[in-house]
């Protein structure tokens, strides 16, 4: 297939390179306009589209048609036809072959019942997030979040040096967000592209539209108040009571029980919009009682901003505002960072109050306990006072204590304080 030429790397291809060696097929999940097909269409020999009405209604009377091709074969937005999960399964079942699909999908199948089977083993996952700071070279990656992970490691201070990315283009980039389309705009225009992605998530102009069948027999307006209440308590562990409440208390709407709201919540989730970041568990038998809520996020922070009309102005007029849709923000890049290699991203509070923003584990058990912080120096004394805290803490109860503890900042030097690393989000990379 001829290659796109504007195309920009992701840190995802390794994951998915990593994957078609082992696995017949991967399922590329993501919201819209993320980049899942460009990625695809890298790696595979041939491609079916399922994007008209005419293109869907043939998949559906006839799925084997839209398998046809060499292979690594892609079919795009497969979850218009979910009967090809089924085909592709028995078909691996009959000629098991590396690599032999890949499928993207910006939502989870309206009717997950009619996928028959789970094909494990077969089909395996990948979530494609929109572009980190280091993929859309806003980062200059100059520190590794993996080599941190070494003893050895030769950490790069920038002490008293100047970072040209300022707090006030982190607002920015916090509310243009990660969209390639949004990336590669002019930085005026920027925000206006992600202005008219967020209005045209909930409008439908096209039944063949992915969004559809998922926004069919819904109160639009209700859900975008739900998305808004997210979006208030958005890096937090804010209980769903607290969210109806808040709901009602804007005096837009009178009722909405537990079922409505949890039904509207899944929806967002199954449009890839939002997500939990589950609680670290320690999973050991040890004194500290661990809390096992998660913190609520979006699959991209401008969406939050979008959903609240916040600009750049309105966070830097806010800054304790600002660091929670920070967290966020750095929450997907070290997200997308973790996922390259194979890591896993989430959070620490214990009954006594004590928290830590992210824990990002490594299959081999080892992991680092990251803060993430608005620079100024009260956020950073305070963020090494609960890093030591918790090291301390761990030490205490004989459990496993951090390879390594991080700051991360929204701008400023890089350096060292003790023992913890005092790291910018634009020069954090693999």
């Amino acid at each position: 297939m001829a290659k796109i030429k504007d195309y920009i790397p992701r840190l995802a291809e390794s994951s998915l390179k990593r994957k078609l060696k082992s696995s017949g097929c991967v399922i590329v999940s993501g919201p819209k306009f993320c980049g899942k097909s460009t990625l695809c269409e890298q790696f595979a020999k041939s491609v079916t589209t399922l994007k008209t009405s005419n293109d869907i209604e043939l998949a559906n009377a006839d799925p084997a048609s839209a398998l046809v091709g060499e292979n690594p074969h892609l079919v795009d937005e497969w979850q218009k036809a979910p009967e090809i999960w089924n085909l592709i399964k028995d078909d691996l079942d009959k000629d098991y072959q590396f690599g032999k699909y890949i499928l993207t999908g910006s939502t989870t199948p309206v009717d997950p019942k009619m996928i028959q089977n789970s094909a494990a083993g077969r089909i395996t996952p990948l979530l494609l997030r929109p572009f980190s700071l280091f993929e859309s070279k806003e980062s200059t990656g100059a520190i590794s979040l993996l080599g941190l992970f070494d003893k050895n490691y030769k950490f790069t201070s920038t002490y008293g040096q100047h970072n040209p990315i300022s707090l006030t283009d982190i607002a920015h980039i916090v509310c243009r967000g990660g969209w390639p389309i949004a990336v590669k705009a002019d930085k005026e225009a920027a925000l206006d592209v992600t202005e008219n992605y967020y209005n045209g998530l909930f409008t439908v102009e096209d039944e063949s539209d992915e969004f559809a069948e998922f926004l069919k027999n819904k109160n639009i307006e209700l859900l975008k108040m739900i998305l808004k209440s997210f979006a208030r308590n958005i890096s937090t562990e804010a209980k769903n009571t607290s969210m109806i409440d808040d709901i009602l208390e804007s005096g837009e709407r009178s009722t909405l029980d537990d079922d409505t709201f949890l039904s509207y919540k899944k929806t967002l989730e199954d449009l890839f919009i939002i997500y939990d970041m589950p609680a670290w568990n320690l999973n050991l038998r040890t004194s500290v009682a661990v809390r096992s809520a998660s913190t609520h996020h979006f699959i991209d922070t401008s969406i939050a901003t979008a959903a609240l009309g916040i600009k750049p102005a309105d966070l830097l007029n806010d800054l304790n505002s600002f660091g929670f849709f920070f967290e966020d923000m750095a929450v997907r890049d070290l997200s997308i960072y973790a996922e390259s290699f194979n890591g896993e991203l989430k959070h620490y509070r214990d009954s006594k109050g004590l928290e830590v923003d992210a824990i990002l584990k490594l299959t081999n058990g080892e992991y680092g306990a990251i803060e993430i912080k608005i620079a100024s120096d009260k956020n950073i004394k305070d963020g090494i006072s609960s890093l030591n805290k918790f090291e301390k803490k761990m030490k205490e109860n004989g459990l496993k204590t951090p390879a390594f503890k991080m700051i991360l900042t929204s701008h400023g030097s890089s350096k060292k304080v003790g023992d913890i690393y005092i790291v910018p989000i634009s020069m954090l990379g693999l």
